[in-house]
């Protein structure tokens, strides 16, 4: 077909025929209506899809969350077991407070600070039983403290069923005993809004408070002890029973417990140490550290009742072996002198194992040391617990050292001379001891040649696994018994102890605990109206060198009363302060006279 355009054409044009024109436009149109109607079925597919998962595959998850948005458990806290002394009187409180959680750190909160708190509108405080130590300072490293456990304490079996933000003990008969005094915990279900206010209570799990302890040690005599040690800066004391019952221990410098239980805003009304940061800073004079288990010292001439001990039961002299003083001992260079010839210019003569006792002769030990030989003294001091833990139910305790030729050379690389025997026989040179251990020989000695576990926790009888006995013989033990009690007599060196008196209020000819027997407990002949008795007593003085010439000595005591029916063990170490006679010895005294006042 030819069509006619006009002048701005060509004359013609060829065309064709359009074929389908129509039905191709209506095809197009049709499938356009289909593709948002299957877009709209596929998503409708989607969102039921999604609903079934929801409501059928995960129902009971979401249901779940649901309860847990409406539903709130809170933690009821139980309260610790109690410890108390051996007369049932309380040692620590328990009393209301708060705790809070931030940041995953648990938080002690007084009751005043937790008021101000809920004024403000705060609503996640958590009701407790803050602990409470009315003693303060006097029983802080024997009790201890509580703290919040820690990431290391979580990964141990023992605290398996823990959780973080728990309090457990850090220290002392508080951690030790923490599975017992540890409570178990109940929980309180309740209802909650959208504001996250209690609609209601649904249900609840009391708590089931911790169990009481009761523990050897005497409150009244704990008291005496740290006021018999007012002026002492760095020390401890020890007094327990011939049975290994510990009736006080003390270590100096103390601190105030209740500085890391009673909330940030608890202030120390007495001691060196107003807060806690004071405690934990304090690097040189170490407050936490208990010096009555982990504070090892030369023990002085303490020692040369071990080292009397090897020589009667190696069976090396006995009652009738002497030795001349002759004031001082020249071995090479070197001069090793008795104490009593460098202070006044003077020797003691003849001098056998109970003068050497009485008089705390060094000559005497220098000698007998070296007659005894190294290695048999160790093998002694380790029969008397040297050189080991004592296993007392208190974490931290410390071995010691003691020295043996094989030792020395190994450590040091030289070999053992003979000023290092003569060191040794009055308990200086390598030796280290802990206060708990001297205590525990003089245990020993004080029952012939038995001793036994000490403990804190009280308990009916001494288990046969927890005693060793017959160390040595009667007879070596009425050796040293005599020494002992002649130096705490005139003529002998614990000038402080001599005749003892104490007021003799109840006491009796017969019968009872404390009998005036003429031998443990003697009547004074007075004409007052008062009547006083002296008590028998066995004790060994010892000042340790230590450090450089002008680092003071430290002085200690131990000893045992009555002499001969023994009843109580204490031993006194006064760090950097002088001679034991002088320091050690008053502090012995006072103690002993607050034990047998009024028994």
């Amino acid at each position: 077909m030819k069509l006619k355009t006009g002048v701005a054409f060509p004359d013609f044009i060829s065309t064709e025929k359009i074929r389908g024109g129509e039905h191709h436009y209506k095809k197009r149109y049709q499938m356009r209506g289909f593709f948002i109607p299957a877009i709209l079925f596929l998503a409708i597919i989607g969102i039921l899809l999604r609903l079934f998962y929801i409501q059928i595959l995960q129902g009971s998850y979401f249901r779940k969350l649901s309860d847990l948005n409406r539903m709130k458990t809170i933690t009821i806290h139980a309260p610790r077991g109690v410890i108390l002394d051996r007369n049932g009187k309380p040692l620590v409180y328990n009393t209301p407070g708060f705790r809070e959680t931030i940041n995953g750190k648990t938080q002690i909160i007084d009751r005043n600070q937790a008021l101000f708190f809920i004024a403000q509108g705060k609503k996640d405080l958590e009701v407790d039983s803050l602990r409470y130590y009315p003693h303060k300072e006097i029983f802080s490293h024997v009790l201890g403290y509580i703290g919040q456990i820690s990431e290391d304490d979580l990964k141990e079996a023992r605290f398996a069923d823990y959780k973080g933000g728990d309090l457990i003990g850090k220290m002392g008969l508080e951690q030790e005993y923490e599975r017992i005094l540890k409570g178990i915990d109940g929980k309180q279900l309740v209802e909650v809004d959208s504001l996250g206010k209690t609609v209601r209570k649904l249900g609840q799990t009391d708590p089931t408070a911790g169990s009481n302890i009761t523990v050897a040690l005497d409150l009244n005599l704990q008291k005496a002890v740290f006021e018999a040690t007012k002026d002492v800066k760095k020390g401890a004391v020890i007094v327990s029973t011939p049975n290994g019952e510990i009736l006080a221990m003390l270590s100096k410098p103390s601190f105030d417990p209740n500085l890391f239980t009673q909330g940030q805003n608890y202030r120390a009304s007495s001691g060196s140490y107003t807060n806690i940061e004071e405690v934990l800073s304090d690097n040189k004079n170490q407050p936490l550290l208990n010096r009555a288990i982990s504070g090892v010292y030369p023990p002085g001439s303490t020692f040369k009742l071990v080292v009397a001990a090897s020589a009667l039961k190696n069976k090396i002299i006995d009652e009738n072996f002497e030795i001349e003083d002759t004031g001082s001992i020249r071995v090479g260079i070197f001069s090793f002198s008795n104490w009593y010839f460098t202070q006044y210019g003077k020797k003691d003569g003849a001098v056998n194992i109970v003068k050497g006792i009485k008089r705390s002769n060094d000559i005497f030990f220098y000698k007998l040391a070296e007659k005894i030989g190294v290695d048999k003294i160790s093998q002694t001091a380790n029969e008397f617990g040297l050189g080991q833990k004592l296993s007392i139910d208190l974490q931290g305790e410390a071995k010691g050292l003691v020295p043996t030729t094989d030792w020395k050379e190994k450590i040091t690389g030289e070999p053992w001379f003979l000023g290092d025997t003569y060191n040794y026989g009055i308990g200086q040179g390598y030796l280290l001891t802990t206060p708990l251990q001297v205590n525990y020989w003089t245990q020993i000695i004080a029952n012939g040649g038995n001793g036994y576990k000490p403990h804190l926790r009280k308990i009916q009888s001494a288990k046969s696994a927890d005693q060793i006995s017959n160390l040595f013989t009667e007879e070596s033990v009425s050796l040293i018994r005599q020494g002992m009690i002649e130096s705490c007599s005139p003529g002998g060196v614990a000038w402080p102890l001599f005749k003892l008196k104490i007021p003799a209020k109840g006491w009796s000819a017969s019968g009872g605990k404390n009998v005036i027997d003429g031998k443990n407990f003697i009547e004074e002949n007075s004409s007052g109206s008062a009547k006083m008795v002296e008590v028998t007593i066995a004790c060994k003085t010892g000042t340790a060198q230590h450090g450089g010439e002008n680092t003071m000595p430290h002085a200690w005591i131990t000893l045992f009363a009555p002499a001969y029916d023994p009843q109580i063990v204490v031993t006194v170490l006064s760090e950097e302060s002088g001679e034991g006679s002088n320091v050690a010895a008053p502090i012995a005294k006072k103690i002993l006279e607050e034990y047998f006042k009024n028994r």
